[in-house]
């Protein structure tokens, strides 16, 4: 039996957490004893986890970083509190120097970098340990593994993270897993001399698992009676998920005429108020409703009329896969990765990188019917099932 560690942050409600849980639903306990290290016992996914694997007690150091910076002193962790008002302004200086549009990312490498040598060493050794989100310090630093591996889920290519700093990371690991070719290659363009510790693991996705789910009957019940043509989006209220851009994309098509779209959106997140100023702002409060973060999101799928991805970037979108399951006509914008995702015009759209094109993609299969037929058939033939990727990750061990 093999040793194996994985960690990765908490469970709230996103993709990476669903394709995590999707992995420990299919992994191979019968030759690997696992271990899981969540940082943060927190999330309504929690309750979805398997039960095959050991979950590890929450360390209370490690669950301090994704709390308020004043919640950490107030807990006591004065050191690591610290390390994070130190990120902060360091990651000023070094955006401002660098020229980079923004320091959050690189604040949160700091706060990391900074953090890792006042955080505490996991006792048990392992022969794998996989680091499941970046930023990957803990796993590198703090753990005692034969092999190491880290799991990229994201585009790269739009991420502004000192490379010099990352680098250093990344040489702790022995191998790196993109999620997509396209992942890869957007990775492998910024940090070119990591060619040959990286490839490519898919998402592990469940149909039967997203089919059951999608049974249950729990959307609000005013919802199913609306007879607009609705279009549902699952996502973070984030900058990289375009949900501001979508508001914009249902006023051209109400501007158009095409006044009995509706546009729901399951998720949250920190950007609720930019994007309920632009509802306000154009007057879209019974149209474009932002539902809030559901456990169990695939109801909402089901009830659409097309599935929407309005992303600025992706690493490989989790939703788009599942609404495929489901048998959802789809809209993806041309994020790098989306070509992973979709045949053009044969189980989905892709349509261009902006507002207006969001817009066109909508309004093609709104007044589509066969196309929207044909994209659903396409997608119910499908064989969705790709447990067998994790043979991949086996052979590493």
């Amino acid at each position: 039996m093999k040793k194996v560690l994985i960690s990765s942050f908490d469970m709230e409600v996103g993709g990476v957490e669903r394709s995590l849980i999707s992995m420990l639903e299919n992994f191979d306990y019968e030759n690997n004893e696992v271990d899981l290290n969540l940082y943060s016992h927190t999330g309504d996914f929690f309750p979805l986890l398997p039960k095959k694997h050991r979950l590890l007690d929450e360390n209370k150091k490690l669950a301090t970083f994704r709390k308020p910076i004043s919640r950490v002193f107030k807990e006591g962790n004065i050191i690591l509190g610290s390390m994070r008002i130190l990120a902060i302004f360091l990651s000023k200086i070094i955006a401002k120097k660098d020229k980079l549009p923004g320091a959050s990312i690189v604040q949160m490498q700091l706060m990391w970098k900074l953090s890792v040598p006042f955080l505490p060493k996991m006792k048990k050794k392992y022969d794998v340990a996989i680091s499941y989100l970046w930023p990957h310090y803990y796993v590198a630093e703090k753990v005692n593994a034969k092999k190491k591996i880290a799991w990229i889920h994201t585009d790269y290519s739009v991420l502004e993270t000192d490379i010099d700093m990352d680098l250093k990371i990344w040489d702790k690991y022995d191998h790196i897993i993109a999620v997509s070719e396209e992942c890869k290659n957007a990775f492998l363009n910024k940090y070119p001399s990591l060619k040959n510790k990286v490839l490519v693991i898919e998402n592990i996705t469940s149909s039967e698992f997203i089919k059951k789910l999608a049974d249950e009957e729990i959307v609000e019940k005013e919802i199913i009676e609306d007879k607009s043509f609705k279009v549902v989006t699952v996502a973070r209220l984030s900058y990289a998920k375009g949900i501001d851009r979508a508001v914009e994309a249902l006023n051209i098509l109400h501007n158009r005429g095409l006044k009995d779209i509706k546009w729901y959106v399951v998720g949250d997140g920190g950007h609720d108020n930019i994007i309920n100023d632009t509802i306000n702002k154009y007057k879209l409060k019974n149209h474009f409703k932002l539902v809030g973060m559901k456990m169990n999101p695939y109801p909402y799928m089901k009830m659409a009329d097309i599935y929407v991805q309005p992303s600025r970037y992706e690493g490989k979108a989790v939703t788009v896969s599942e609404a495929k399951v489901v048998g959802k006509p789809i809209v993806i914008t041309n994020y790098a990765t989306a070509k992973s995702q979709v045949k053009d015009n044969i189980d989905g759209i892709i349509c261009e990188q902006s507002i207006e094109g969001i817009a066109n993609g909508i309004e093609k299969l709104y007044k589509d019917r066969l196309l929207r037929n044909s994209l659903s058939k396409a997608c119910k033939e499908m064989n969705h099932d790709n447990k067998e990727e994790l043979k991949k990750l086996y052979k590493l061990f």
